[in-house]
């Protein structure tokens, strides 16, 4: 085995100045995933469900991540591997149409779980930093302080499509207890979440792309080239020179005059009558 590198200054190596030694999330494993979800329940608030009872069409207008709560837990007989559980939660805004006229505008809640296996390695020392926030300390979480950290990277997601389906002559059953989200997820709408008495019930179909990966904090050597000093000095935004600061932002053509299609890398061959369409089984 080679001999191991030590921090310092690196000789016969041209631009480097020296071998430092940094503290930083090591990924030891990601996957990507293209989920099509099908059919969420949306759970609307109070006074959007009275709406959509009266209701003849829904739209989706918009969906929106509030949170991912993600939890990490080792899978048995399998040294190194772990599940991560993922729980989605999405902002939904809908256009309700009640009759001849503009669409009223709700909100709701759509939740969705996930969970995929990734490589993680061992590791066994606990990990405390001296940042103090008071009543910080958290039992289950000293438990699992040597295990990886599980990271989701989640852009807003596409909304495919809504329906609205009347319950009255059908029998569903509820797939989540209002009671148990977290209060956080609560305050991010305007009125109380309701289930259980509604006659009739929005469900939407969500395109969501996600990122996963399971990071370690390590120590690595990497070779330096020098400290980042700022080049650039500070503008301060004073009330002596804001015109100043306005006469140097550019004037925003692209705003006033929207690019063509041409402009849009793909677009011409996404409308080519004669590309194939895949279907899903073929894209997993």
């Amino acid at each position: 085995m080679g001999e191991r590198m030590k921090p310092g200054p690196i000789h016969g190596a041209p631009g480097f100045k020296e071998a430092v030694c940094i503290q930083t999330d090591k990924i030891y494993d990601s996957c990507r995933e293209k989920d099509c979800l099908e059919d969420l329940r949306v759970f609307l608030t109070r006074g959007g469900q009275e709406v959509v009872d009266r209701a003849i069409n829904v739209k989706c207008r918009d969906a929106e991540i509030i949170w991912v709560f993600p939890d990490v837990e080792p899978v048995a007989f399998n040294r190194g591997f772990y599940t991560v559980d993922v729980k989605f939660f999405f902002k939904i805004t809908l256009d309700v149409f009640t009759g001849v006229g503009r669409p009223t505008e709700v909100e709701g809640l759509a939740t969705f779980d996930k969970k995929v296996i990734l490589f993680g390695s061992e590791g066994n020392a606990k990990i405390f930093q001296s940042k103090f926030k008071e009543d910080a300390f958290d039992p289950q979480l000293w438990k699992k302080t040597n295990m990886p950290k599980a990271k989701v990277e989640v852009v807003d997601p596409i909304c495919l499509a809504a329906k609205l389906v009347d319950i009255t002559d059908r029998f569903y059953v509820d797939n989540i207890d209002l009671a148990g989200v977290p209060d956080s997820v609560c305050n991010c709408f305007d009125d109380d979440l309701v289930a259980g008495a509604e006659r009739k019930r929005v469900f939407v179909t969500l395109g969501l792309f996600t990122i996963i990966k399971l990071e370690r904090n390590v120590q690595l050597l990497i070779p330096a080239f020098d400290f980042c000093v700022p080049e650039k000095e500070c503008i301060a935004a004073t009330p002596e020179n804001p015109c100043d600061l306005f006469d140097r932002i550019e004037f925003p053509v692209d705003e006033f005059f929207p690019p063509q299609k041409f402009e849009f890398e793909g677009a011409e061959d996404f409308f080519d009558e004669d590309r194939p369409v895949k279907k899903h089984s073929e894209e997993q």
